[in-house]
């Protein structure tokens, strides 16, 4: 049993189960499946028959105050949607990317997957067998548990560059020992109104839209509150957003130069003297080596690159080094550079020598139940087979983040069978051809080489028509326990039943639970999984019956930790890093043979990279913009979800959309060098007229699904025709937001 922490609670009102108007009423939380990164308190109703009826927002849970997005409304459809998998399946090799599927017990599909499993084991070891998971939100860590207890390193994010959240963690710890997350109260149960709390003056949203991707455990609204309060934004984003519109400052930068825009900015501070002379002089090191790099970029340069006048640049930074406090609410675009890590290391310099770190309302280090960044499990993993991970020896900078192996290097593993062969593959929460990963023929061709896969989803998605040789079908969250931990600020938070699975279907823990019992019982020695919860919430002091009573349960927190040591384990004032402070020049960097300072490089392709292919290549494409009604690849079965966005968008300027022939509506090819694939054109007045930009993870559950046929539409539809393997210095990052295109009318034939 752990040391138990206090962990402060939420008085409700109310029971977790009480009865309303003649249908019974369940408190939980909506993580998934399906889902996203939030975990949003709600309130689930269910009839006398025990069928979900409605969800309603939870008025008394402090993270979302009652507030839901569509998704969460539309549960019920995705519920009891008719192309839901019900039963285990399996089918030959030789029959994948075809509908060929035979139901089967859970026995024969459990048995069949630990022989498989154990035997390939026995002849080639562990290693030879990948463990994926895509945004596994509450099941990603059971995920890496399965993997490393199995005495696999290969836990794998299918994505060039792990180009998701973890090189932003990766770059955190690696410069000053821990994670930074906006103060926007989160982590109190009370609030705004916690006396410890200051509102922060200001708050720099760049590379997201957080109103709608809600990404590190972030509710976007969050903003809006603070806004309200009296907290001033400046937006930096290639499209002028809703809460770009309502900004003190908008910056519409050119996609993929943010760490020139920071560096400039970091040149203008220091050399105006704004910086936190106190701060500086205490908690960092190599600010002079910093200021002779950030010198490189004075403001006409960095206006230059950018596209941004120099007057608001200045104005920019100006504003954020004055504010007494300022967050950084940075997104994934800054992760889809080739070179994130120095553009992430950038972007913190602007908020480290100005001071925002560890202090309230700026940049704050979140508490752990569950600590997120290392998975779960890897206690487990020995040292031998730790220094097996696929892409370790190239990428020591893949010690820090969350421990995946290189998804470039699994490619050409897969491709070459060097190091050593992979045999076989555990798809989780994941839909890597439509979603995550890049070139999708090459993607699909080189998993074929796997002797053996099995896909765990509640829906067949074109990653599992193609590949899967065994799907397992799992429960959505009403039908399941489970628990809300996991990124941003954690919180102890149950997900609670409330009807019967449907069909056959188990829950993701469950699966994890009753494999891994089966290929590593030492790893999992609970009998349920209800059992496994109440393991994990032992700090806590709570089972996780009475936590379900109790919950949301909250992690003690402190500000100004660096000044009390408790960020270093030796319990001394400072940072984890080898000079006890924030590291501007950094150490690990320095080991890794990487450039110890943030710098800036131009994209490629792109205008200042490859100024020769923009005749046949002239706009910048950027890819991912986030869709209210879906997150990722999932909702696009679901009726009224996506009804609200039926289609795959471009949206491009007007004048853009007259130059090239084209109009609000029409399909068109995205082409560039790689690749081509369909949009429909929004004319919209927000985009540079040099810019356009994608949603992704595009699939059309209606249409024909085996290969042949074009796999549910989605090599028609797939961004990642465009997008090539190719990852930065460090193993993290890829140019997934900064592409050159052309884009031409779809022939009448074709649409």
């Amino acid at each position: 049993m752990e040391d138990k922490r206090e962990y402060a609670l939420v008085e409700h009102e109310k029971p977790f189960r009480y009865d309303e108007d003649g249908l019974h009423v369940t408190r939980g939380s909506a993580w998934s499946g399906p889902g996203c990164h939030l975990g949003c308190g709600l309130l689930m109703y269910t009839d006398d028959e025990g069928r979900l009826v409605k969800v309603e927002g939870d008025p008394e849970n402090p993270f979302n105050e009652g507030r839901l997005c569509c998704r969460c409304l539309a549960l019920p459809e995705v519920v009891y949607h008719e192309d839901r998998i019900l039963y285990p399946m399996k089918r030959a090799k030789e029959d994948r990317g075809k509908d060929r599927w035979e139901r089967i017990s859970w026995e024969e599909a459990l048995d069949t997957i630990a022989t498989t499993f154990l035997d390939l084991k026995e002849k080639y070891g562990p290693e030879c067998i990948a463990f994926y998971s895509g945004t596994g939100r509450d099941i990603g860590q059971y995920i890496t548990r399965l993997s490393w207890g199995f005495g696999s390193p290969n836990f794998v994010f299918a994505m060039s560059g792990q180009s998701c959240y973890s090189p932003r963690v990766a770059g955190c710890f690696a410069n000053t020992g821990a994670f930074w997350l906006g103060d926007y109260s989160q982590q109190f149960p009370d609030r705004y109104d916690n006396p410890n709390w200051v509102l922060p003056e200001c708050i720099v949203v760049w590379g997201n839209n957080p109103l709608v991707s809600n990404s590190d455990g972030l509710y976007g609204h969050w903003i809006v509150d603070c806004m309200k309060r009296g907290s001033k934004l400046v937006t930096i984003d290639p499209r002028l957003t809703w809460l770009g519109a309502k900004s003190e400052h908008f910056l519409q930068i050119r996609p993929g130069t943010d760490a020139a825009l920071a560096l400039g900015m970091i040149d203008y501070i220091i050399k105006e003297d704004l910086y936190d002379h106190e701060f500086v002089d205490l908690w960092c090191y190599g600010f002079d080596e910093l200021a002779e790099r950030a010198a490189e970029f004075p403001l006409g340069k960095t206006s230059e690159i950018t596209w941004i006048p120099e007057e608001d640049i200045a104005a920019v930074a100006r504003f954020i080094a004055e504010a007494n406090n300022a967050i950084l609410q940075w997104g994934v675009a800054i992760d889809q550079t080739k070179e994130t890590i120095p553009t992430a290391q950038a972007l913190l310099a602007v908020f480290e020598i100005t001071g925002n770190i560890d202090k309230p309302g700026a940049m704050v280090n979140p508490p752990s139940i569950l600590y997120y960044a290392a998975g779960w499990g890897s206690e487990f993993l020995t040292e031998e087979q730790y220094n097996k991970r696929i892409g370790l020896p190239e990428y020591p900078l893949l010690n820090l983040g969350f421990q995946e192996c290189a998804t470039d290097e699994l490619i050409k593993t897969l491709e070459t069978g060097k190091p050593y062969k992979l045999r076989a593959a555990w798809l989780q929460t994941t839909n890597i051809l439509a979603c995550t990963s890049p070139d999708p023929e090459r993607t699909l061709a080189a998993h074929n080489n796997y002797d053996f896969i099995v896909c765990v989803d509640l829906f067949m998605t074109p990653t599992a028509m193609a590949l899967a040789d065994i799907f397992l079908p799992a429960t959505t969250f009403p039908e399941r326990n489970g628990l809300r931990i996991g990124d941003g600020m954690q919180r102890g938070e149950t997900i609670n039943q409330v009807i019967e699975p449907l069909g056959e279907c188990k829950s993701d823990m469950e699966i994890d639970l009753e494999i891994g019992k089966r290929i590593s019982p030492d790893v999992w020695p609970w009998d349920t999984v209800e059992d496994m919860y109440t393991s994990i919430l032992a700090e806590t002091g709570y089972n996780f019956e009475e936590m379900q009573e109790v919950a949301p349960g909250f992690p003690p927190f402190e500000y100004n930790m660096h000044e009390k040591g408790t960020l270093r384990e030796d319990g001394q004032p400072g940072f984890q890093t080898p000079t006890g402070r924030i590291e501007l020049w950094s150490h690990y960097y320095n080991h890794a043979d990487l450039d110890p300072l943030p710098y800036f490089e131009e994209p490629s392709p792109g205008p200042g990279a490859t100024p020769e292919l923009l005749d046949e290549y002239p706009l910048v494409l950027t890819t991912g913009a986030r869709i209210w009604s879906m997150f990722h690849s999932e909702h696009r079965q679901i009726p009224h979800l996506r009804a609200l966005h039926p289609d795959a968008i471009i949206q491009v300027n007007p004048k853009t959309a007259a130059k090239y022939g084209v109009k609000d509506g029409d399909w068109v090819w995205v082409e560039n060098q790689r690749g081509r694939c369909k949009r429909r054109v929004v004319e919209t007045p927000v985009m540079d007229e040099r810019v356009c930009s994608t949603d992704h993870a595009w699939w059309l559950p209606e249409a024909p699904g085996e290969l042949e046929d074009g796999l549910y539409g989605m090599f028609d539809l797939d961004i990642g025709n465009l997008i090539e393997y190719k990852c930065g210095k460090s193993g993290f990052g890829a140019n997934y937001k900064t592409l050159l295109c052309k884009i031409y009318r779809v022939d009448e034939g074709e649409e």
